[in-house]
């Protein structure tokens, strides 16, 4: 089977891992904490994809202007969501099974996402064996977040790669972004958090309904 891409690169949240529920239930904890008002899961779907800081300011509204009790309500969740992190987040159905196929065929693989890089780091090495995943990046203080595309640039050089052979993987209107802003191309995930229509409103040309999808596009 013939690759058409050498480099593969996924967004973590919403793309490779399931990962909603630990994200709200922690951030609904440290809010309570601070008796402010919580919010369902399907909100959560809205609020990720930026970083934890965004996270925490979407959830909390009007009251992350004030900055001490921002930082306060930030400072809770990390130390919450480092209890909570892995409960309930597991990898799409399908997504082990991709991986292990991308990597029998000789595709380097990547995951870049916006979650604090410390976590995105402990979520992969825990859900994920060593062998399949080549190289990990949250988000770092030496790259401004996705969409911008500095990151990306960045990992496909420790890869090897020309972004003319990379096709990068996600589930938001940021990733589309970062696609089109790294001028790679693109493929969306209609399991993750934000679902087809924003994905297609957003300028995704290619959707895959199943990790098996993928599969097929870059072995093709």
């Amino acid at each position: 089977m013939n690759k058409k891409y050498e480099a593969c690169i996924f967004d973590l949240d919403g793309t490779l891992a399931d990962s909603l529920n630990d994200l709200a239930v922690s951030c609904d904890e440290a809010l309570s904490l601070f008796e402010l008002p919580t919010h369902t899961i399907d909100e959560y779907r809205y609020f990720v994809g930026n970083g934890i800081r965004n996270l925490v300011c979407s959830a909390m509204g009007e009251k992350s202007e004030d900055d001490k009790l921002q930082h306060s309500v930030f400072r809770t969740f990390n130390l919450i969501y480092a209890e909570r992190c892995l409960e309930k987040t597991r990898p799409y159905s399908g997504i082990v099974e991709m991986l292990s196929d991308m990597k029998k065929a000789g595709i380097k693989v990547g995951v870049l996402s916006n979650k604090a890089d410390s976590f995105a780091k402990r979520i992969v090495d825990a859900l994920f064996d060593s062998s399949l995943i080549d190289v990990v990046y949250g988000q770092r203080s030496d790259f401004p977040r996705k969409p911008a595309p500095e990151s990306l640039y960045a990992m496909l050089s420790e890869l090897g790669c020309d972004k003319s052979s990379c096709l990068y993987i996600g589930d938001s209107n940021v990733d589309v972004a970062t696609a089109k802003n790294a001028g790679v191309d693109f493929c969306g995930v209609e399991w993750g958090f934000r679902g087809y229509n924003e994905l297609k409103s957003s300028g995704a040309e290619m959707i895959a309904k199943t990790p098996a999808e993928i599969t097929e596009l870059v072995l093709k």
